[in-house]
């Protein structure tokens, strides 16, 4: 793992508005995560996992504080550049999949890079080399009803990574699947982050699923209470 890091939080507050009420989701937020690093956030709902995911991929704004990603300050880009900045830099693991069923798997990864310049040819190599390394290669052609739930979420990892995006963020990526399924899609992210060094944080409930990342950090009412790295974890069962 490379020394520098991928993200950086510094005094991140995150607040939204109802009416005259202000409800504040993240206080005075501290986060370094490493190039190449593997992270789960883990707490209780409503503690601001998924706030904090939607921050660090340009999804939602900070109220206050700096949140940047690979030494580019979000706050400071226009909606327009922040769109750009995330087709280009981050891919999307959802828990539902989010596959559109009248389209192909073949179809569906392709979706982000018809927002490129790419020929039609080099699209079709992306999307072949996407499917191939989720293991699809030959389910190209399947529609998502004619795949299993694992199947589906591999269709939709290959559309994060058809990009080759340097960040993948994941919100309850095994939330829909069973156990052994779970463990496969988990195997081929920790696959992606160990061979192709992408930088991964994921949104999870499971402490299984949270295991398998490099380091765990825990939120509650918005703040990080502890941080669990692998190494941790061998001592503390050893």
């Amino acid at each position: 793992m490379a020394d520098s890091s991928s993200i950086i939080l510094r005094g991140v507050f995150k607040e939204y508005r109802r009416d005259e009420f202000v409800i504040p989701v993240l206080s005075d937020l501290d986060l370094s995560v490493a190039e190449g690093e593997f992270l789960a956030l883990m707490g209780p709902s409503g503690s601001g996992k998924t706030t904090l995911l939607n921050l660090v991929a340009g999804l939602d704004r900070a109220t206050k504080g700096e949140v940047i990603v690979h030494d580019q300050d979000l706050g400071h880009l226009s909606e327009a550049d922040i769109t750009r900045w995330r087709a280009n830099n981050v891919g999307f693991i959802f828990q539902t999949y989010n596959l559109i069923p009248v389209l192909t798997a073949f179809e569906n990864v392709e979706l982000p890079l018809l927002l490129t310049r790419l020929s039609r040819r080099k699209r079709r190599e992306n999307v072949m080399t996407a499917l191939r390394i989720v293991g699809l290669s030959g389910r190209e052609h399947h529609y998502p009803r004619q795949l299993s739930g694992g199947q589906e979420q591999r269709v939709s990892i290959a559309r994060a990574i058809v990009t080759d995006p340097y960040l993948l963020v994941a919100d309850e990526p095994t939330g829909d699947l069973d156990r052994t399924t779970a463990g496969e899609i988990l195997e081929l992210l920790e696959q992606l982050n160990r061979e192709f060094q992408k930088t991964i944080v994921m949104v999870t409930h499971d402490p299984l699923a949270a295991a398998r990342a490099s380091r765990t950090l825990h939120l509650d009412k918005g703040r990080l209470v502890d941080d669990v790295t692998q190494e941790t974890r061998v001592s503390a069962a050893s």
